[in-house]
């Protein structure tokens, strides 16, 4: 290396100040296969705000490349801020124009986040170097990690029945649901915050678990690295359509339109007939799990300022399920914006105007992402048991996206 030659190069470029220092850096970042940072917005669509490091952010980037090749040299301390920057590369993206844009112009940075996570490096338990398999991950670890894996999508160790049980033991057990978080895949309230809650994503990893092994039809011992999917990490690319500026946009999240719901259920009379859940239950002859989807059309109602989200007010809409429906089923609910900046989705729906179900979900990715909305359904009742189960909600894809469960290998540099 260079830095190496003669002290005068080292402190050229490590140790110089000002213009000249950025100019090298800002030439060595762009040289790699990453987004340039000044086409990219953030997922809820602002625009960055002062100055972009360039050095700082690409050793950070270079270091986590590093690590992904060779868990073990990852230290301890280390794997918080790993994740924290392969997060912030997946978050930072140039939005798409159209549903139609995903493969033409999917995000380099998404693209190199995948490549370098393939196989499940540092997403599966038994691929982000602990100590030993029986060591448990900081809590802040746990849900960093469980965002990231929601993102990219179906990892190998996803497909083996044991995770397939540990999700649905989750989002079927009543006990992961109650008034402190809402009954929807949320940490409990703040007493600081706002009231809105900030996003569970280990609930939301294994909602998209549950949800993604009805939509894939893959051998048990099918090999493959990275799948690419609706639920995968190209859907999750930010859409801002031509001309359109979300700040001054009173449906910044794109409610207006047809929608898709689908959603998972059981017998959950099955479930509680001992008296309290099993997990034992979930993998009996008599267990099944069903997945149905229809068709909901949703129109903004109204709009009411966030103070603390500025240009992103709450929206409330209106809805009426259009198929299969006999005309009588509505939905009413409501969009905004979370204590962390995510993209919280509520609403109710039942027959002749009379709410049964209620829906708490949060939408994956950018704004109107076509990765759409993940969440939970119960009813209104809230009784201890209720039945509850994860549910899937986004725009109908076009016909440029790629068919279900699309293997793909994918390699870094």
């Amino acid at each position: 290396m260079i830095s190496c030659c003669s002290r005068l190069f080292y402190n050229l470029i490590y140790n110089s100040r000002g213009d000249s220092s950025q100019h090298l850096w800002r030439a060595l970042y762009l040289a790699q296969p990453f987004d340039d940072p000044n086409r990219c917005v953030s997922h809820h669509g602002r625009p960055r705000v002062g100055e972009f490091n360039w050095k700082s952010e690409l050793q950070a980037i270079i270091r986590a490349r590093t690590v992904l090749k060779d868990v073990s040299i990852c230290k301890p301390y280390e794997r918080i801020q790993v994740l924290k920057t392969l997060l912030n590369m997946v978050s930072w993206v140039p939005p798409l124009r159209s549903y139609g844009d995903i493969l033409e112009n999917l995000s380099q940075n998404l693209l190199w986040v995948a490549a370098v996570t393939r196989g499940g490096v540092f997403l599966d338990s038994g691929k982000i170097g602990l100590p030993s398999d029986d060591s448990e991950p900081a809590e802040e670890e746990a849900h960093l990690r469980a965002r990231l894996h929601t993102i990219i999508g179906l990892t190998p160790a996803d497909y083996k029945p044991a995770s397939r049980l540990a999700a649905r033991a989750y989002v079927y057990n009543m006990r992961h649901y109650n008034w402190a978080n809402e009954f929807g895949p949320f940490l409990p309230t703040s007493t600081e915050g706002s009231g809105i809650g900030r996003v569970n994503w280990v609930h939301m990893r294994h909602i998209h678990h549950s949800i993604t092994m009805h939509m894939l039809e893959l051998a048990d011992d099918a090999a493959f690295e990275v799948v690419i999917y609706p639920l995968s990490f190209p859907y999750t690319q930010i859409i801002i359509p031509e001309g359109i500026d979300l700040d001054q946009e009173e449906d910044w999240a794109g409610v207006n339109g047809v929608w898709t719901v689908s959603f998972c259920f059981v017998d959950h009379s099955l479930l509680l007939q001992t008296g309290g859940f099993r997990e034992s239950l979930l993998t009996g002859p008599a267990f099944q799990e069903m997945f149905r989807s229809m068709k909901l059309t949703l129109q903004v109602a109204s709009v009411k300022e966030d103070p603390n989200h500025p240009g992103r007010p709450r929206i409330y809409f209106l809805g009426a399920i259009a198929e299969p429906s006999n005309g009588s089923s509505t939905v009413n609910g409501y969009v905004c914006m979370t204590d962390d900046n995510q993209i919280r989705w509520h609403f109710v729906s039942g027959e002749q105007g009379q709410a049964i179900w209620s829906s708490e979900g949060v939408q994956v990715g950018g704004i109107r992402s076509s990765y759409g909305v993940l969440g939970s359904w119960t009813t209104i009742f809230h009784d201890e048991d209720d039945p509850v189960g994860p549910f899937w909600l986004r725009k109908p894809p076009t016909d440029q996206t790629p068919a279900l469960g699309s293997a793909a290998s994918l390699h870094s540099s």
